[in-house]
């Protein structure tokens, strides 16, 4: 039988920090330059439109009523992704006309929870251009918390893909080991792990979850320096100057089935990185392991999963999109 194979990309690349609009126009831009390549699935990493909260390091972030804090939210806010609004068709459009499935990180901004609140969420968009799942993370991590909403279960799906089966995590929710058992349990093949950006998040746990699951496991992050910052943003004098030099290092990776690297962290460069991925390698390595096949036993350890996607309003009067529902 003919192999069954399927070409990647890392978008390794900064945003425009926290500006929406130039943001997704260098989405589009990479979308292009990608499909040119030949690529099947392209992926951007963690909150990458419009980009990660590093300000709150840098401002006293948990200090309570601080004027810096809260006007950099709100500006924060107003370049969150609102998927209601429509925010997400040209991007949609671009996936249909280059017949590119895509992972990407936005900062969502849900009418669907009031729309005043941000969700950092993981969209996934198939080669039809069709929205496939919404995943908001399910916890934010440490000063993320000051400015990230907690998600639920909606997005915890694998959608097939050129033979494969494609699922993702936030962050360090890939640390969390009953989400990525829910995600194995659909037949999950090719885990995408995306970051904000830093070799010190990839470089452990790529391997890891590619031995465990016997799947290719994707890492991709960002890369900002602090000179690449708008000085439009509100406060940029303030915290520019607390800031280091590399707020984001990269460290874009892809392991293999066995867990060992196929692509090794990529570091520092704005970069598309491509490779080829072979289903035949997942099937060899399923031979000695297979976390919830014949190396299972739900007899005696079983895991439930709520997929409710989560509301204020139990009898959910709000009209909400499909994929919402």
């Amino acid at each position: 039988m003919e192999k069954t194979t399927m070409k990647v990309a890392l978008a390794q690349h900064a945003p425009v920090w926290l500006d929406k609009l130039a943001t997704r126009d260098r989405i589009l831009e990479q979308m292009e330059i990608a499909a040119q390549a030949g690529t099947d699935l392209l992926v951007f990493g963690e909150g990458y439109w419009p980009g990660y909260p590093f300000w709150l390091a840098y401002t006293e972030g948990a200090a309570w009523d601080l004027p810096v804090n809260k006007e950099i939210h709100g500006h924060y806010v107003k370049n969150g992704v609102c998927i209601e609004e429509g925010d997400l068709k040209p991007v949609q459009e671009k996936c249909k006309q280059l017949k590119l499935a895509l992972y990407l990180g936005i900062m969502e901004r849900p009418l669907q929870r009031g729309g005043h609140s941000l969700y950092c969420s993981l969209v996934y968009i198939n080669q039809e251009g069709e929205i496939g799942s919404v995943h908001r993370k399910l916890q934010p991590t440490y000063d993320e918390r000051l400015t990230w909403s907690p998600g639920d279960g909606n997005g915890l799906r694998v959608h097939p893909l050129k033979g494969f089966r494609v699922g993702g995590l936030n962050c360090w929710e890939n640390w969390m080991p009953l989400p990525r058992a829910s995600l194995y349990g659909q037949g999950e093949n090719v885990h995408i792990a995306v970051w904000p950006g830093g070799l010190h998040n990839t470089k452990d746990i790529t391997r890891f979850i590619a031995r465990e699951s016997r799947s290719y496991v994707l890492s991709v992050s960002a890369v900002l320096r602090k000179d690449q910052i708008p000085s439009d943003t509100p406060h940029h004098a303030e915290f520019i100057a607390e800031m280091p030099d590399c707020l984001a290092n990269g460290g874009s990776c892809i392991a293999g089935p066995d867990g060992e690297w196929e692509v090794e962290p990529v570091l520092e460069e704005e970069t598309l990185i491509y490779h080829e991925l072979d289903l035949d390698r997942i099937y060899q390595e399923r031979m000695n392991f297979d976390p919830v096949g014949h190396y299972s036993r739900p007899d005696v350890t079983r895991l439930y999963v709520n997929y409710e996607r989560q509301s204020t309003l139990a009898d959910k009067s709000l009209p909400l999109p499909p994929n919402f529902k």
